[in-house]
C-alpha cells in the first residue's frame, strides 16, 4: 500500500478535496481507503444499542456487522493513540490510503491552504509537506503548489508522491 496525507487548518477544505479525489482515483482503477484523525471522541455507535452496551460493559473490541457494512470499534481504555503504522496494519491492502490529519507523523503530505482564511501555513514547519494545494498564489512557497480547484491535478500529484505505507 502507498500512503499520502492531507493536512491543513480546520475548515481549509481537506475533506472537500478528499471527496473530490476519491471518485477521480477510482475511475482510474485505483483502490483507495481513507484514515481520518479526529481530535474529538466520535462515536459511530448508538447509545442503548447492543453493540454500544458491549463497549460500555468493557469490551476491548466490538465488531458490528450488517448486510451493508461492518465496523470494528476498538476502545483505548486510557491507552495512547496508536501510531499510523499500527492502524494501517489493520486495514485491507489497497493501492492508496489517503490520510486526513496525522500532521506530525512522518509520511508525505499535501497541505490544503487558503490564505484568505488568515491562518498561517503549516509547510514552513513540516518538512514532509511535499506540496500545497491552494486557492491563491503563495509567494515564497518552496514546495510544489497545486491548484486547489483542480482535483485532477492534485490526484496526479498524490499518486506520484505517495510512498509505501510506514511500518511500525
Amino acid at each position: 500500500m502507498k500512503v499520502i496525507g492531507l493536512v491543513g487548518a480546520s475548515g481549509s477544505g481537506k475533506t472537500t478535496l478528499l471527496e473530490a479525489l476519491l471518485p477521480l482515483l477510482r475511475r482510474q482503477g485505483v483502490s483507495v481507503s481513507t484514515v481520518k484523525h479526529s481530535h474529538h471522541a466520535p462515536d459511530i455507535d448508538q447509545p442503548g444499542k447492543d453493540s454500544w452496551r458491549h463497549r460500555e460493559a468493557g469490551a476491548v473490541e466490538t465488531l458490528l456487522l450488517s448486510s451493508a457494512r461492518w465496523a470494528l470499534m476498538h476502545e483505548l481504555h486510557g491507552a495512547a493513540e496508536p501510531a499510523l503504522p499500527e492502524l494501517l496494519a489493520h486495514m485491507t491492502p489497497v493501492d492508496l490510503v489517503l490520510v486526513e490529519g496525522f500532521k506530525t507523523h512522518p509520511f508525505p503530505k499535501i497541505e490544503v491552504h487558503r490564505p484568505a482564511r488568515g491562518r498561517p501555513p503549516l509547510w514552513p514547519g513540516l518538512r514532509d509537506v511535499v506540496a500545497v494545494a491552494s486557492d491563491a498564489p503563495l509567494p515564497g512557497c518552496d514546495r510544489t503548489v497545486l491548484a486547489l480547484n483542480d482535483p485532477a491535478e492534485v490526484a496526479r500529484f498524490a499518486l506520484a508522491a505517495a510512498c509505501p505505507a510506514p511500518r511500525g
